[in-house]
């Protein structure tokens, strides 16, 4: 039975019902780039975001770089039930208002403009409502009563335009759209009053595309312009499920044991939730019975808590709470002693740059990259966050090859390109790792003379040495080549940036001649300018990073690459020297060309005192206490590695500001029922999460009195599903239950690269946690990056250690 509902607005600025909400441009355009399919009018339909940007586009079908309006202003009116946006493409001085109004058992959008439509935006502007492919998946569609099955996959129809491009061309047109008919959870109706509709598959044009419905806004008129009434079924007295968030790892019989019990709103809760374990006789018996205790509202949910902390007997067990039960998980002590493994052997593997990848049959990639990289031209801004200034700061001219580039780094994310600051960060986190655990774990060969890989192939080297060597022959590779640590190499175009599939194939891996034709080889070098580019401008934060690796590999790579290892360190002392001769190259740009200037060289001075002992970094380090200070959460875990070297009034300051940090931590523990610090940026925050756990490793190691263990282990426990939205591990193949459908390299299969952690939890404003578990697409909650995983691989490594301890 389907059902329609009033709504009413909020005082938040949402038009609210029994299982639907209906946002107004609570989120505009939120993301690190342009369309992040989160803006304009939205549907939560049974807590399930399912409609997104409502709002006029000048395209069918939107790409991720497509330009967007800027939000002028956003007036809500409670009396009149309705939203007032006013928007502007300031490039075509084109001004209008979206404007939201309770109506019946739904709303009603119009678009107003003051000014008739620009010219060169005719045939072009249009108001757009996509709806969420995966939602509709098996789905039926009536417009005009004419009825069809949304398509699974991709199939046109495409229209051939002058320039011979394609675009995609509408499937269906008319003025009634059901979507989803007789499926109460899914049923969204719009009528269009003004015009007509079109429905697009925007798939045919990015794998990332929605389905798009769509009306053109007409030319030669002012006022109100589009009018559609857009409504929704929902299912009689519909109540979300209970979640029961908790460790899809399990737990160690020390840990402290709490789930976290997540109700909709208008559920009654229950007073108990139980413990049961599995017998031998493949039942389950009652363990433990215990209060399902009242924490709160936090976000758009209520909480619960169920402490099981005093069961510490090694078992197979489930949580239940009414007729909701979770996967099945252990409590033992080896809990985390493969939770790792993923990660280093897989995760980390697969994200290698010029290698050939294999994996038993399957082979991941091939040597991806070999033509890298040619000069990036000068006073350029890139579309991902690189830039290169008006000098090249190099001996190459804009378009010249840089020899010497095409070797060792990992892919960024579920992108490819070579960010240097990622790089470094990785480099650092895995020798920590390593000098702090002595991981020895050896499943992966590596051989870096034939640029081969193998997974479940052990060769004898441990292999966070091997990923430590890997990272670190990207990194010094710069200095060998320019002299310098270098923003990173990416791909020229969007065609080539967005490419899925296997890296080798995005270039021909030959070097680019421009003495040849385009399509002309001379068996090493090719007339084809597809290589990739490298972004040069001189940045001393960067090469402030780029040492403090430099100098802790230096450490770690003795006794097994000496001569690499003594360059590493030659360099980094080279370069301090030379960094601390004159002023700062201060070009800055994006999140590419380093940190905060002084946060970098911090860095640096703590590597290279570890690695020396010199009073010169010692003196530096203490000298930039005021960094330490003004933002001690961000440098405290660098700092603690160094602190037994340092004076004693340093040391003394220090431990006040621990002092300060323990209550910040203690506020955080009550501001949500996890725990830990949940983000609400346009980048999800598992790995914030994960690195104040760091941080908070280091500091338990030196004052144990003072920050507790249980603040290390809560950070693991968000990423294996305790956190608000879901109980998912957000570590791909980690946990009974975990993220299978993620954003990686190969996300346009639907799939997951086992170890690879998402950035998780995104709160959809004002109050909605989301991650996506049957779309990758979001990078703001899916996308794999690398230094998530060399993060993870320290902090599990940490928890077993103070578990054993």
């Amino acid at each position: 039975m389907t059902t329609q509902v009033n709504l009413k607005l909020t005082d938040q600025g949402f038009f609210e019902g029994p299982g639907l909400n209906i946002l107004a441009f609570n989120n505009c355009y939120e993301g690190l780039f342009n369309d992040a399919k989160i803006s304009g009018v939205e549907l939560i339909h049974q807590e399930m975001r399912t409609v997104t940007n409502g709002d006029v586009r000048l395209s069918a079908t939107p790409a991720q770089w497509d330009v967007v309006p800027q939000l002028v202003s956003r007036n809500i009116d409670t009396a009149q039930e309705r939203v007032d946006t006013t928007l502007r493409y300031a490039d075509y001085g084109f001004t209008y208002t979206v404007r939201v109004q309770a109506e019946g058992e739904g709303v009603r959008i119009s678009v107003l403009l003051d000014e008739p439509l620009p010219a060169q935006l005719e045939g072009k502007a249009g108001f757009n409502l996509e709806f969420l492919p995966s939602a509709y998946f098996h789905k039926t569609y009536q417009m005009d009563g004419q009825a069809c099955l949304f398509p699974r996959y991709p199939t046109g129809p495409m229209e051939k335009l002058p320039d011979g491009s394609a675009t995609p061309a509408p499937f269906t047109r008319g003025k009634l759209f059901i979507a989803a008919p007789g499926d109460p959870a899914r049923m969204v109706k719009v009528e269009c009053l003004t015009g007509a509709m079109s429905l697009y598959d925007g798939r045919n044009a990015a794998q990332n595309g929605w389905f798009v419905l769509r009306t053109l806004l007409p030319a030669g008129q002012k006022g109100t312009v589009l009018e559609w009434l857009l409504s929704a079924g929902t299912v009689p007295g519909w109540l979300r499920k209970p979640v029961i968030a908790h460790s899809q790892v399990g737990y160690h019989p020390k840990q402290k044991k709490v789930a976290v019990i997540e109700l909709d709103r208008n559920d009654q809760p229950q007073a108990s939730a139980r413990l049961l374990q599995a017998t031998p006789e493949g039942g389950w018996k009652e363990r433990l019975a215990g209060e399902a205790k009242p924490w709160g509202p936090y976000l758009r949910y209520d909480y619960l808590t169920f402490d099981f902390s005093a069961v510490k007997e090694t078992g197979v067990y489930v949580i239940e709470y009414r007729d909701v039960r979770t996967a099945a998980f252990p409590i033992s002590e080896d809990v985390y002693e493969q939770a790792w493994h993923p990660t280093l052997d897989v995760f980390f593997p697969v994200q290698m740059d010029h290698m050939f990848v294999r994996e038993a049959y399957r082979v991941w990639h091939g040597e991806s990259h070999k033509d890298d990289a040619l000069q990036a031209p000068v006073n350029h801004e890139h579309f991902d966050l690189y830039a290169q200034g008006p000098t090249t700061d190099t001996p190459y001219q804009p378009g010249e090859h840089i020899p010497g580039l095409n070797i060792g780094g990992w892919y960024d994310a579920g992108d490819f390109d070579i960010r240097t600051q990622t790089q470094y960060g990785v480099v650092s986190d895995l020798v920590a790792a390593w000098e702090a655990f002595e991981i020895q774990r050896d499943e992966t060969m590596v051989d870096q003379v034939k640029r081969y890989v193998e997974i479940h192939a052990p060769d004898g080297v441990p292999d966070v040495l091997q990923q430590i060597e890997h990272g670190t022959l990207a990194l010094i590779a710069q200095f060998r080549s320019v002299g310098h640590a270098i923003h990173g190499i990416v791909e020229p175009t969007l065609q080539q940036y967005t490419h899925l599939g296997d890296a080798v194939t995005k270039t021909d891996n030959l070097i680019y001649n421009p003495n040849l034709k385009p399509n002309e080889s001379d068996g090493f070098t090719s007339g084809r300018f597809d290589d990739r580019w490298a972004f040069t401008s001189k940045s001393t934060a960067l090469n402030y990073g780029s040492i403090a690796a430099l100098a802790a590999a230096s450490r770690a790579l003795r006794g097994y690459r000496d001569e690499l290892a003594e360059e590493c360190l030659e360099t980094a002392v080279r370069i301090w020297e030379e960094e601390h001769s004159h002023a700062p190259d201060i070009f800055a740009h994006g999140n590419t060309t380093g940190g905060p200037l002084e946060a970098e060289e911090l860095r640096a001075a703590v590597q290279l005192l570890l690695t020396t002992g010199q009073a010169q970094y010692k003196e530096r380090l203490q000298a930039l206490w005021p960094t330490v200070e003004k933002q001690f959460g961000w440098h405290a875990g660098t700092v603690a590695q160094a602190l037994d070297r340092l004076d004693e009034d340093f040391k003394a300051k220090f431990k006040e500001l621990v002092k300060g940090y323990r209550a910040g931590l203690d506020k955080i523990a009550g501001e949500n029922p996890f725990g830990v610090m949940i983000t609400t940026h346009a980048w999800a925050g598992s790995g914030f999460v994960t690195r104040m756990a760091m941080t908070n490793y280091w500091l338990h190691k030196l004052y144990p009195d003072l920050i507790d263990a249980e603040s290390v282990y809560r950070g693991l426990h968000y990423l294996f599903g305790c956190h608000p939205g879901s109980d998912i591990s957000f570590v791909s193949g980690v946990g009974a239950v975990s993220k299978e459908v993620a954003y990686g390299n190969n996300r346009a299969d639907f799939t997951f690269i086992a170890g690879g952690i998402v950035p998780g939890v995104l709160i959809i404003k004002p109050d909605f946690p989301e991650n996506k578990e049957d779309w990758p697409f979001y990078w703001g909650q899916n996308e794999y990056v690398i230094s998530e995983g060399a993060c993870y691989l320290f902090l599990v490594h940490a928890a077993r250690e103070l578990l054993k301890g």
